[in-house]
């Protein structure tokens, strides 16, 4: 009875040290370690079989390298700190990252649907290749859109729709006290900088835009001489940088500024305050990157930082602002002078509204950026996060205008995600004058959305400064290219601008657009973007929109009256 009684024992268990030392000796055989313990004794025995007979050691050279090279790249994996998972997952864990280096890539061919790629879907992309190309745009089977999904717009045919024009659509831009009007196009290449861009890239816009009769704007890196050799049209713009028209210092150089804006070949000037990509926000190109060609064109010094302030260095209050266009102009011999910003503070823009009122100045034209402006690299929280996006910025600058009794005298241009003519109508019925593209055009020259134009490995040769990847991109074929996008694209304008019984892109109006806000639910743009009597800011606005707005701006300062 007492052995029934006994409990029944347990089954020993080995001391925990020696259970530690147990798991030591088997870790190379678990599955993290596996791969290089079979690396390394491959090696082991193929160096032991070499060594026992050297008849067979040029045969098995090859392997014993192959082999030894892996358990050296595994010893190092273990011994690195940088990396917790190779620590852990030696030789094998570089094929995660073999994965995240070609994971765009399968996306981008074998996985996105037409609609679904970003920034551009693949349809977007292949119809600016095909316009490009001359080849056959049209699609068949009908469209791929879900029309009855919340967010699907679409444009008002008409019962009795126009001839198709035959002109060019222009504008004319310049108010009173500008001396030289320049006749636009309504669709012309965004601001891109050469440095971004490579100097085959500029050469093909520019010379592009030289043989379609539209604008290149240079961006804030300046007027290079690659804008220069072809002889298009050009908008120079000018940041907090100065490029081009600065001191050593990095102020403004007025006479500097003079000799470069009254150049024949520059129509316009253009005065950056903020970008989509990255409003409010400076850059460093550092000092390494400087080369001698970039230290002329940009006028710094070569071995220092070639930095573009957050804000500007020649103005600091809206009034000081207009003084500073004013000027811009008069250095210019009288041509447009305007300036770009991405809509932030709704205060800061009717500040600016307030200062022309009271100096009497007033820009030529404003070109308003959206936050989904995208050729400039940024971080992730200012590119997704920071900025309005540009319908609702170019609504409410349309707006403002209408309201001092000023959008007669201003043009206003659109840029920010802008490839179709469908975009372009759009953007121009709730009131831009003209649109600009940067990534449209970049199309045009071929550029595949790699998504690494910060990395200056751009595969296309578009976005680099290397020369041997810049050689790619052959100037003659990319110029026609540019040619043929922008030419297809106005084309396709004119037949929807006809489509809606219209003759120029200038009667398109809110009214001509809907949006299915719901499932069962559509609205036009006139009850999306209401819009503003003229001179109702002067009288007292009840717009809850620019109300406390209006109240709050104060010419004298950016800052918000309290």
């Amino acid at each position: 009875m007492a052995d029934n009684n006994k409990t029944q024992e347990s089954p020993k268990r080995l001391p925990l040290a020696e259970e530690g030392i147990m798991e030591t000796l088997l870790l190379p055989f678990s599955p993290r370690f596996i791969i290089l313990t079979i690396c390394a004794v491959v090696t082991a025995l193929l160096i032991g079989i070499a060594i026992a007979d050297r008849r067979i050691f040029d045969i098995l050279l090859v392997p014993i390298c192959i082999f030894g090279a892996l358990t050296l790249l595994g010893v190092r994996d273990l011994m690195q700190k940088s990396h917790a998972v190779l620590r852990n997952y030696p030789i094998s864990a570089h094929i995660r990252f073999l994965l995240e280096e070609i994971r765009p890539e399968m996306r981008q061919y074998f996985f996105e649907s037409e609609k679904d790629g970003m920034p551009f879907s693949r349809d977007i992309r292949a119809v600016v290749y095909q316009r490009a190309k001359m080849q056959l745009d049209k699609r068949p089977f009908g469209t791929q859109e879900d029309v009855y999904r919340e967010g699907y717009e679409w444009m008002h045919h008409s019962v009795s729709p126009k001839t198709h024009a035959e002109e060019k659509f222009r504008i004319t831009i310049g108010g009173p006290d500008c001396a030289k009007p320049y006749s636009a196009s309504v669709f012309n290449i965004s601001a891109m900088s050469f440095g971004a861009l490579s100097p085959n890239a500029v050469r093909a816009l520019n010379a592009g835009a030289r043989k379609g009769g539209f604008a290149h704007d240079t961006g804030e890196g300046g007027f290079s001489p690659y804008h220069a050799e072809m002889g298009g049209d050009v908008i120079w713009e000018i940041g907090s940088g100065y490029f081009g028209c600065r001191h050593r210092d990095g102020t403004f150089d007025p006479e500097a500024f003079g000799r470069v804006a009254s150049q024949d070949q520059i129509k316009m000037v253009e005065l950056k305050i903020s970008q989509g990509a990255k409003p409010g926000h400076g850059g460093v190109l550092p000092a390494a990157k400087v080369s001698e060609e970039i230290s002329k064109i940009r006028g710094v010094a070569m071995g220092e930082d070639c930095i573009s302030p957050a804000s500007h260095r020649a103005f600091s209050t809206p009034t000081g602002m207009m003084q500073f266009i004013a000027e811009m102009r008069k250095l210019s011999g009288g041509k447009p002078a305007g300036f770009k910003l991405c809509i932030g503070h709704p205060w800061e823009f009717l500040a600016i509204c307030k200062a022309m009122l009271e100096t009497g100045i007033y820009p030529d034209f404003i070109v308003v950026d959206g936050n989904e402006g995208g050729t400039g690299a940024a971080p992730l929280e200012f590119m997704d996060h920071l900025g309005m996006p540009m319908r609702e910025g170019i609504n409410f600058v349309h707006n403002a205008l209408v309201g001092i009794n000023a959008r007669d005298r201003i043009k206003l241009g659109a840029s920010g995600k802008i490839a179709t003519a469908f975009d372009m109508a759009r953007a121009m019925a709730i009131g831009a004058d003209w649109c600009n593209s940067a990534r449209g055009f970049m199309f045009s020259l071929g550029c595949i959305q790699s998504l690494s134009c910060h990395t200056d490995r751009c595969p296309t040769g578009v976005a680099t400064q290397d020369p041997t990847r810049a050689r790619a991109l052959y100037v003659p074929l990319k110029i026609d290219r540019v040619h043929n996008y922008h030419h297809a694209t106005l084309h396709s304008l004119t037949e929807l601008i006809a489509a809606a019984g219209l003759e120029h892109p200038q009667q398109l109006r809110p009214i001509h657009f809907s949006q299915r806000t719901s499932t069962t639910k559509v609205q036009t743009f006139a009850q999306l973007y209401p819009a503003l009597r003229p001179g109702e800011l002067l009288e007292g606005t009840e717009d809850p929109r620019f109300r406390d707005a209006w109240q709050m701006a104060q010419a004298a300062s950016f800052q918000p009256a309290m």
